[in-house]
């Protein structure tokens, strides 16, 4: 099989847990219109049904750091699609909000261990200068997921089939299981482990070249070496130890962001702010698809851009898109307008121009950035922390949102984000290294010795040869 060929077949399998992500996080949002009528919810349960999930992805993204280190990144995915698998049958068989609820947090387990371990595995395995664009392919298919989920939702709708919505989750789920037993391990694990001839053979196998394979063995048993000669356990002392703490305080304002600029508002409740204004079920559900389809597609001007343009100039561009959307939602609320097709109008235009704005920028970004800035011995272990944190705020988010909405309405809720959003501006531009064009060991040395790693326009010196792709 041609080595193109094989190196497709590693970011399909590998992402696909994103896929998964995607459905298990979307899909709630048109099935919870119909779940009602089976089963009772109040707010607080129906708040609980959504952020279940994300306190089981807490605790996924919290065991992940430890057994990614410790069963390696492909055997973890494995385990993922089992728990998607168990989870996704509980809540599709669930009688009551008890077994819906805890069902709900078995899936999130999957879900924060694969937010964990498919950017880190994919991290690991891409060649630098292609490094942006393969992880945010995950990225791409959490997107996917999400319109399927959409899709799935608008489809049965007319049946009010919620638990055939649910379920359809399984076959994704079982594809990742069957695919992943095909794929390599991720050669720095390999390292790591003391495996180098089987890492060479790995690393042959994807850059097609054993002269080029050498050069990046040689290059990540170097930085291997220098990790081990200062390792100590990874601690909270350790990672606010003034060698890492700028990059830990940078990663954690990254998730912080992320969630609080509103997205989930948007992924979660649409169908619910759409009814509120008047759409019916079947109208939001099918808005609810053009917002997944609009979603998906602009995430793939993202993959080449995180690549060609940096990081920081596509969080720069989204933040302010999403505080600009943010407005626009907020005068439309607040300023009295009738139901009514302006007010559809005016409201579906918002929630278009923001998602577009998340998705080529904060929704990839955010997981390719993470497995970058950490060190490698200690990469699993403090991207899991982050992405647990990203799961408490997440989960604040949604368990919160329906209280404030009942409470406050919708405009001032979006005003609340569009401050957020601007604040996410400075601080890309304040605080944000660029990653681009470098090599994981090259941000390590940088890390290593004290500095945050440099945007390419203040280096020097020439980075490695993957860099003249850009």
């Amino acid at each position: 099989m041609p080595t193109r060929i094989k190196n497709a077949l590693i970011w399909v399998f590998g992402a696909l847990g994103g896929i998964l992500w995607g459905y298990d996080t979307g899909v709630i949002s048109g099935a919870m219109l119909f779940i009602k009528n089976d089963i009772a919810l109040t707010p607080l349960l129906e708040g609980l049904v959504v952020s279940g999930l994300l306190v089981g992805a807490m605790l996924g993204a919290g065991l992940s750091g430890r057994l990614g280190d410790s069963w390696g990144r492909r055997r973890l995915i494995l385990a993922a699609s089992g728990v998607f698998i168990l989870g996704t049958l509980g809540a599709s068989f669930a009688v009551g909000p008890v077994s819906l609820i805890a069902s709900r947090f078995v899936i999130g387990v999957g879900v924060g261990i694969a937010s964990v371990v498919v950017p880190l595995y994919l991290t690991e395995l891409a060649p630098e200068h292609l490094r942006g664009g393969l992880t945010s392919l995950m990225q791409l298919l959490v997107t996917v997921g999400i319109f399927v989920a959409y899709g799935t939702d608008y489809l049965l709708a007319g049946a009010g089939a919620w638990r055939w919505m649910i379920g359809l989750g399984v076959i994704p789920a079982a594809v990742l299981a069957l695919g992943i037993l095909t794929q390599p391990e991720s050669p720095r694990w390999l390292v790591g482990k003391g495996r180098t001839d089987e890492a060479r053979t790995v690393l042959t196998r994807l850059r097609g070249d054993a002269g080029a394979a050498g050069e990046e063995l040689a290059e990540i048993e170097r930085a291997e070496h220098t990790e081990r000669a200062r390792s100590e356990p990874l601690t909270l002392r350790r990672l606010l130890s003034p060698q890492l703490r700028p990059v830990f305080v940078v990663g954690m304002l990254l998730v912080l962001f992320q969630n609080f600029v509103g997205i989930n508002t948007i992924i979660y409740y649409a169908p619910t702010l759409l009814t509120d204004i008047g759409f019916g079920s079947d109208g939001a559900i099918l808005a609810n698809v053009g917002i997944g389809l609009l979603n998906m597609l602009m995430t793939l001007p993202a993959m080449r851009l995180i690549d060609r343009r940096g990081r920081k100039p596509l969080l720069r561009w989204g933040a302010l898109g999403m505080c600009a959307a943010m407005v626009l939602l907020a005068v439309t609320n607040l300023s009295g307008l009738g139901y009514g097709a302006l007010l559809s109008a005016l409201t579906l235009l918002g929630i278009a121009l923001y998602i577009a704005s998340f998705a080529v920028s904060w929704g990839p970004v955010q997981w390719v950035m993470l497995p970058e800035l950490f060190p490698m011995r200690i990469r699993a272990a403090a991207v899991g922390l982050c992405v647990l944190f990203n799961w408490l705020f997440n989960m604040i988010v949604a368990l919160v949102f329906p209280s404030l909405l009942r409470a406050w309405g919708a405009g001032v809720n979006f005003l609340f984000f569009a401050g957020t959003t601007l604040l996410a501006f400075l601080f890309v531009q304040r605080l944000l290294p660029e990653t681009k064009g470098r090599s994981l060991e090259e941000i390590e040395q940088d890390l290593l010795r004290g500095r945050p790693a440099r945007p390419e326009a203040e280096r020097s010196v020439p980075v490695s040869s993957g860099a003249a792709h850009h």
